[in-house]
């Protein structure tokens, strides 16, 4: 197993007592007004949403959660969660790269676990997140969906920072995804990552990047999976009945980043009948 105690080639100060943050937000659909609305934000810690925004419109609420002390170190847990009211529709990100520092002898762990109701629509997109060596980390998704609810979730994983000399040595990552859409498991998905996976050929193949968005809703169709392989032969696509995944490897987030902007502008009026609007937020 990866080692995740403290490495005592390194001289550190003690450490500071963890966080314990959480974020939890509701939303409801006014359908006289034509608005999804928050009406509801609940935190503790540092975790937090500052305002509700639409620049696609009322019905579509964009929040940006912020994690104010910019990463997360060895014994930080962080929880998120959010539900979506039947008619309502949500999109979530983050406003730069979550940063997961040296374990330092403690696991951290985020979990995020998000609802919606039928006829709502959901979109969890953060910018990238990267693992510093030794990052000792838990991971875990979860998705309840309404019956023919969509969701489009995407997730860019940088593991050290290569272009700056940086390497994944040391540490570990744990994933759980799981989606439910209509009281029914429709995907599945957990791993472990360590530095030894990172070059296994059943892991990342020598990658320091991967990159994943993951659909569920209408199949997509025909037309739309010839173009997006046409448009990137790399991209791993698979769709099967409701859920549609599209995979990246690399070692560039900037690669990444482009490769799930482009499903996701091929993705999104298919499933949600709306082109893909980008976020200020990236583009800061």
């Amino acid at each position: 197993m990866p080692d995740c105690h403290p490495d005592h080639s390194h001289i550190d100060p003690p450490p500071a007592p963890p966080w314990r943050a959480s974020l939890h937000l509701d939303f409801a659909f006014d359908a006289d007004a034509g608005v999804t609305r928050m009406v509801r934000r609940a935190h503790r810690g540092p975790l937090r949403v500052q305002k509700a925004l639409y620049p696609e419109g009322p019905r579509a609420c964009q929040v940006i959660v912020v994690h104010p002390p910019g990463g997360v170190v060895g014994g930080d847990c962080l929880e998120i969660g959010m539900r979506i009211g039947a008619g309502g529709q949500v999109f979530a990100t983050s406003p730069g790269a979550a940063k997961w520092y040296r374990a330092n002898g403690r696991r951290s762990s985020q979990a995020v676990r998000l609802q919606a109701g039928e006829g709502a629509a959901l979109e969890w997109m953060p910018q990238e997140t990267i693992f510093y060596d030794g990052a000792c980390v838990d991971l875990e998704h979860e998705v309840e969906l309404g019956a023919g609810t969509p969701y489009i979730g995407s997730e860019i994983l940088c593991f050290g920072r290569r272009a700056m000399g940086e390497r994944f040595l040391r540490g570990q990552v744990r994933q759980r995804t799981r989606i439910r859409q209509g009281g029914r498991l429709v995907w599945h998905e957990q791993g472990l990552l360590d530095a030894a996976g990172l070059e296994s050929p059943l892991g990342l193949q020598g990658k320091s990047v991967c990159a994943t968005l993951l659909a569920v809703g209408r199949p997509l169709p025909a037309a739309v999976l010839a173009r997006l392989r046409a448009a990137d032969p790399d991209l791993a696509l698979s769709q099967v009945k409701s859920v549609f995944v599209a995979r990246h490897l690399g070692i560039d987030t900037e690669a990444a980043r482009a490769a799930m902007l482009r499903v996701w502008q091929a993705v999104r009026p298919h499933l949600l009948g709306m082109d893909a609007s980008v976020p200020r937020i990236w583009n800061t």
